[in-house]
């Protein structure tokens, strides 16, 4: 992945909703400095765009792959996307 910044667009399966993820990947995230969004799906998943540092943002990417005790995920579906630049981590939806 190099240096600088990059873009991470999740899509996370399982007991995701109504378990406190969105709020808790919103902690997570502001603990790391990663910036983005997470908001809830019709179809019970959950996506997030995380954007920052390579390190940080594949700590997050590995937070998402248990999330919180609550949550039960089955696959965190990953595509890299070019950065484009947010900053702050907002829940939505």
């Amino acid at each position: 992945m190099g240096e600088g910044r990059v873009r991470a667009h999740l899509k996370i399966y399982g007991r995701v909703q109504g378990v406190g993820f969105r709020w808790s990947m919103q902690r997570e995230a502001k603990k790391l400095g990663v910036h983005g969004w997470v908001r809830n799906l019709p179809d019970g998943t959950v996506e997030a765009v995380v954007e920052g540092e390579p390190e940080r943002v594949e700590a997050l990417i590995g937070w998402a792959h248990q999330g919180p005790p609550m949550a039960r995920v089955t696959r965190v579906e990953i595509r890299w996307e070019e950065p484009e630049g947010v900053y702050g981590f907002r829940v939505t939806g």
